[in-house]
């Protein structure tokens, strides 16, 4: 039988080493991230706690050379059982543009690197967010990011962002629930799944970094309903759930795990406007 591998994009972040803590129990895992430093930090972390069949890839996921490099690595160690795309970046990291190419192109490299190598049992998790949830759904944006194969999507995308940081992160995340959807399909016929999935506020280092600089990020914490930031363990379990066998009839769907805070926001909103 061959080795089962699990690639974990932005393998160095929070949620991506969490997650590695799970799945390295099933099998190899392949980090791969932007920082050699860090990856190796990881490694050594893992190793800490039991999990030793791990290797790593610096890669930059706006490079399709470099995710192909990555694929083909995974490749090599063996059968591709779980691909987790964590790698991302949010509004405090960089412009509208720079978002729109990691998150939004960047997934889309990914994609195609991998589906060659998904077969029957494969399942992968694109990391999307509550915000998502919050792009208005009517406006020419929305054809856009419903066409996210599009030849021109991700400069129309950067058009329509105006350089709002903010606009361009909420755009990409919602375009990867899209891509998950759209690209179901294609993954089915090999008898593969794919999902999105959206934390909410999540205490990882980016998590942190929002909520010390977004004044918004502290209010959706504040009409929370569980009153807390989410944990990256809390993340990885739930991508745990989609990679495995239990949720083996679950495909083309963005979980949401967000401690209820968009529910929460669409009730305050519409007594607001009342």
């Amino acid at each position: 039988m061959s080795n089962l591998v699990y690639v974990i994009t932005g393998g160095s972040g929070g949620m991506g080493k969490a997650t590695a803590e799970l799945v390295g129990k099933y099998g190899t895992v392949l980090l791969a991230d932007i920082s050699e430093e860090r990856l190796e930090q990881t490694k050594q972390d893992l190793a800490s706690k039991g999990i030793t069949d791990v290797h790593y890839q610096t890669v930059d996921i706006t490079s399709k050379e470099n995710v192909e490099a990555l694929a083909a690595k995974a490749a090599e160690l063996g059968t591709l059982k779980g691909l987790v795309h964590t790698a991302g970046i949010s509004p405090t990291m960089g412009s509208a543009e720079k978002i729109l190419d990691v998150n939004f192109t960047g997934t889309l490299n990914v994609l195609n690197a991998f589906y060659p190598l998904a077969t029957e049992g494969t399942s992968a998790v694109l990391i999307s967010s509550m915000s998502a949830y919050m792009v208005p759904t009517q406006g020419p944006h929305m054809e856009a990011i419903l066409n996210p194969f599009g030849e021109n999507t991700a400069e129309t995308l950067k058009q329509f962002a105006q350089g709002n940081p903010g606009a361009g992160y909420t755009f990409s995340k919602l375009a990867v629930q899209v891509i998950a959807e759209h690209a179901a399909w294609d993954w089915g016929q090999k008898g593969a799944r794919l999902n999105s999935l959206s934390p909410g506020t999540i205490n990882t280092a980016m998590g942190r970094q929002e909520a010390e600089q977004s004044e918004q990020m502290a209010q959706l914490l504040a009409i929370t309903p569980l009153k807390r930031e989410g944990e990256a363990s809390e993340i990885a379990t739930a991508v745990e759930f989609l990679l495995s066998d239990a949720a083996s009839y679950v495909t083309g769907i963005d979980l949401r795990v967000d401690g209820g805070t968009v529910p929460n926001l669409r009730k305050v909103q519409a007594s607001q406007q009342k």
